[in-house]
């Protein structure tokens, strides 16, 4: 078997960041006078923020208004955010085998860090800026044995690299939503990720 290396998404999968993101978008609100539903905005996360921001704001003022969530963020975003059930003891699992951890997510590096760091979640590589069939390339480069995550696209991601993918149901996607985009295995959070993780291992070393 080759060195374990296990990539999670951020947003819904690690990281519960509703509470915070919903401040930024309510702070973007304030400062361009642009009304954005941040309740609804939170409800579907996993795209990249261009997508969502593109829901509120007219095209010649999207790169803008990114610009303007990206400076709020670290200020509103950060803080309230939450590591996700079982969050910590999935990163522990795959350190017990002696692999590495890698998160992969749309979010830019920078911000993801700020997170990873906040919460101290342990974490041995980021890649950010990436969605869906993109964030293949990094899975690839790092040798990543597996990636988990909460939306369809990080089906799609692992589908791409060439390697199982692990379904949360901690997002804005259903069970059958994640399996019907090729999840190997779907969970209902990261509680059952250790389990899983032995259950893979042990059938590769079968195998």
């Amino acid at each position: 078997m080759p060195p374990l290396m296990v990539g999670f998404d951020l947003d819904m999968t690690l990281v519960d960041s509703r509470p915070g993101i919903a401040a930024a978008f309510r702070a973007l609100t304030a400062r361009t006078g642009v009304p954005v539903d941040a309740d609804l905005a939170v409800s579907r996360l996993g795209p990249p923020l261009r997508t969502e921001i593109a829901h509120w704001f007219p095209p010649e003022q999207v790169e803008e208004a990114v610009i303007a969530y990206r400076e709020l963020y670290p200020a509103y975003a950060i803080t309230p955010a939450l590591p996700m059930p079982g969050a910590e003891a999935a990163i522990a699992a795959v350190h017990a085998h002696g692999g590495r951890v890698m998160v992969v997510t749309a979010k830019m590096g920078r911000l993801a860090k700020l997170h990873l760091d906040h919460l101290g979640l342990a974490v041995d590589e980021l890649a950010g800026d990436l969605f869906a069939e993109q964030k293949a390339t990094a899975l690839r480069e790092h040798g990543a044995t597996l990636y988990v995550g909460d939306h369809v696209a990080d089906m799609a991601a692992a589908e791409a690299a060439g390697i199982p993918g692990v379904g949360v149901a901690t997002g804005p996607c259903t069970r059958e939503e994640l399996s019907a985009a090729g999840a190997h295995v779907v969970l209902d959070d990261l509680t059952g990720f250790p389990a899983a993780l032995d259950r893979i291992i042990r059938l590769a070393l079968e195998g």
